[in-house]
Order: structure tokens, then sequence, then C-alpha cells
């Protein structure tokens, strides 16, 4: 049996505006895009907060999807809400508001029955809560991180106390410059790997794809590296959630198959990327409600031959 992953993080309603459409009240948030992309591979368990607001039909459709959603706290009051604008080139946006709403007061409550859940992934939320999560979980096989640039500059201590007790950390250039002081992308990583410990690191490229960095003995200055791009796709809707469909991907499908090698993990990131490559075909999880696993296959293979000399 494929074993589960859980992921902590947030659960929204978003607003979005692009060039060409806008939406409002669609589903968000960090652990929902999760859930979704890694429910292809893997049964999922979610632990977040939402309103009374939140759409019944979409904790519906998790179930349906091998998503557990008893971590899934409904309290009284509204769902963190977010709002942004896209700009034409689809990466850079603006954030327009940020309501956290009955996020605000967010204590993760692990269930009983997920306490031992051999996969972790911290989705993008607060380093003290994300410290709360690690006191509840039993002797994880493997645990992931997710951060952002709020986090490393203002609670950095708190940030680094959780990475000394996580196997890989996923962050985008911007975040590696940040957290390390280091402009250079190979010099960051390999701060990472010597002064943090770390043994895994995925760097996030956007629309670019994503690099995968090994070090057997964060000790050296050697470390193994390699690079996916991305599925290209002929359009883009809406790229909120891009990410967090990545890391989905990545955690089912290291779950599915129960191997931690660097190896497997070379395989766990194409499949992210794919993941991503199907987020943002659409708003919320649209397309990702809209896919099967056939065509999750097609886009692997296709991005395979791609690279392949």
């Amino acid at each position: 049996m494929t074993k589960p992953v859980l992921v902590v993080g947030s659960v929204a309603l978003d607003d979005i505006e692009t060039l060409s459409s806008s939406r409002n009240d669609v589903v968000g948030g960090s652990a929902v895009y999760f859930s979704f992309a890694g429910s292809f591979f893997s049964n999922i368990r979610i632990v977040g907060v939402a309103g009374y607001d939140f759409p019944a039909e979409t904790i519906e459709q998790m179930k349906t999807h091998n998503i557990d959603t008893e971590g899934l706290q409904l309290e009284k009051g509204k769902t963190f809400k977010w709002g942004g604008k896209y700009h034409e080139d689809m990466n850079g946006r603006d954030t327009l508001y940020t309501h956290l709403n009955v996020f605000e007061n967010f204590s993760p409550q692990i269930p009983k029955n997920f306490k031992k859940t051999p996969y972790l992934f911290l989705g993008n939320i607060q380093p003290g809560l994300q410290l709360d999560v690690l006191k509840q979980i039993e002797t994880p096989d493997f645990i992931a991180l997710d951060t952002m640039n709020l986090w490393i500059n203002e609670q950095k201590e708190e940030l680094l106390e959780v990475i000394k007790q996580i196997d890989l950390l996923t962050i985008n250039q911007t975040e590696l410059a940040d957290l390390t002081g280091i402009d250079n992308l190979m010099k960051g990583i390999s701060y990472l790997h010597q002064e943090l410990d770390l043994e895994y690191i995925i760097i996030k490229m956007g629309e670019y794809g994503a690099y995968l960095s090994y070090s057997s003995d964060p000790q050296t200055p050697e470390h193994a590296l390699f690079f996916s791009p991305t599925f290209p796709v002929p359009f883009t809707v809406d790229p909120t959630g891009a990410g967090d469909c990545f890391a989905g991907g990545f955690m089912g499908y290291l779950a599915k198959t129960e191997e931690l090698s660097f190896k497997n993990m070379k395989k766990a990131l194409v499949y992210g990327n794919i993941m991503g490559s199907f987020g943002v075909q659409d708003f919320s999880v649209d397309k990702l409600l809209a896919i099967n696993n056939k065509e999750i296959e097609n886009r692997y293979t296709t991005l395979r031959q791609m690279v392949k000399i």
C-alpha cells in the first residue's frame, strides 16, 4: 500500500485578476493545491483551517480524490482571503489584499491518526507553527519544507531552527539569496549544504523548471546537481499555486515509490514540474480536477524525450 503524505499549510479563497480574465472566491491555499496535485500519486492528509464559507463541494471533492480531511478544521468566521493581480508575463503580480480571518489564530492540531505519517510537507506558514507541527509528529521518514521571503526576513531565527530538523528545503532563487546573503546560485546552494547541514535542496525557477541538489556529506563542498525544465504549455491562465502543485507532485511520487534515493528524487522532480504545468492552465484547482493519470504519464514521457540526447 502506498504510504500517505501529510501536508500542513494554508486553506484560502482567492480573488484572481489577469489581463484576460478574473475570478472571485476561487479555492486556493498552499495545502489545497498540494493536496489535489499529490493525490494522483498517494493518499494525502491535510491539516489546515477554513471558515464556514469554505465550499462544502470542495471538501467532498477532496474526499473523492484520496485526500483525508480529518485535520481540516472548520471554524466560525471567514476563510483566509487573498487577492492578486497578474501582469502580462505572469511572472510578476501585485498583492491587492490579504485578510487572514480564521487563519490568523491557526494552531495546527495533528489528529491522532496522522501523527505517524511517514512523509511530511510543511507548507508556507509561520516557522513557529512549523515547529509546533514537528513536535506532534512521530518519527517521519522524510520531511520537506517550503518558506518565503517574509519568514526569512522577519523570523529567520525560528526558520533556521526548523531547517535543522528537515531533509529537504524548497525555495526560489530570490529566497535563496535572502536566506544566505549570497547572490550566486551555486555558491548559495553550497552554503545551505555546508552551513545548514541540508541533504537535499530544491531551487524553484518558475516557468523554467527546478534544480535538485544532493549532498551525501554536507561538510564537503561537493554536491550532485540535477535540473529539469518544466513542461511547456501553450498558455497560462493562472499561475497561483504552481509551486504548491509542484511540491504535491514531488512528495506524492516519493511516497508512492517509497524510495528516497537521489535517482528517484530526480524522477519526482520531473513529476513535480508536470503537476505545476497542469496547475497553471486554469483558475484554482480546476485543471487538476479535470485531468487523469494517463495525461500525467503522457507529459512525463514527452518531457523525458525532450531532454534525452
